[in-house]
């Protein structure tokens, strides 16, 4: 091993206790009950003086909060809570990844344009595979697909 591998592996084991280990870069979206602009204030300075934020992005229409930074989900949850504004998860997502968007308990008509509640149910999160075979056979990515003029 050498002396020089010896001060290594000792340089490293006294130098791997003294850093903690760093937090991933998060993003974590919040949906946040807000009436006005200055609740939007109110609760983009309550998330930006939290430790490890990069950015804070607060939308007071679309009822949304992106905090993105070496942050854990949780106190940024708790940290928005202490506003006293109503805080969940953001529950949407994008309704061209749910293949049925229109299905009771999808469909939310307080969701912002374009965007339907999140599922884990795969009955509705994915087609079957009747479905898939129509979907495909009628697609513009498909050049042999049917067209009617």
């Amino acid at each position: 091993m050498g002396v020089v591998g010896i001060w290594d592996y000792i340089f490293d084991s006294v130098a791997s206790r003294r850093h903690k280990k760093r937090k991933q870069l998060n993003t974590v979206s919040l949906k946040v009950r807000m009436d006005c602009e200055g609740c939007q204030r109110k609760v983009k300075n309550a998330l930006s003086s939290l430790k490890g934020v990069t950015r804070v992005d607060v939308d007071w229409r679309q009822q949304k909060a992106t905090v993105t930074g070496y942050v854990d989900a949780k106190k940024v949850v708790k940290r928005a809570e202490t506003t006293g504004k109503k805080v969940e998860a953001w529950p949407y997502v994008p309704y061209t990844q749910v293949a049925h968007p229109y299905v009771a308990g999808v469909y939310d008509k307080k969701a912002p344009t374009g965007h339907v509640r999140k599922t884990d149910d795969p009955a509705v999160a994915g087609l079957n595979p009747v479905e898939e075979h129509y979907a495909l056979m009628f697609s513009d990515e498909n050049p042999n697909a049917c067209s009617l003029m």
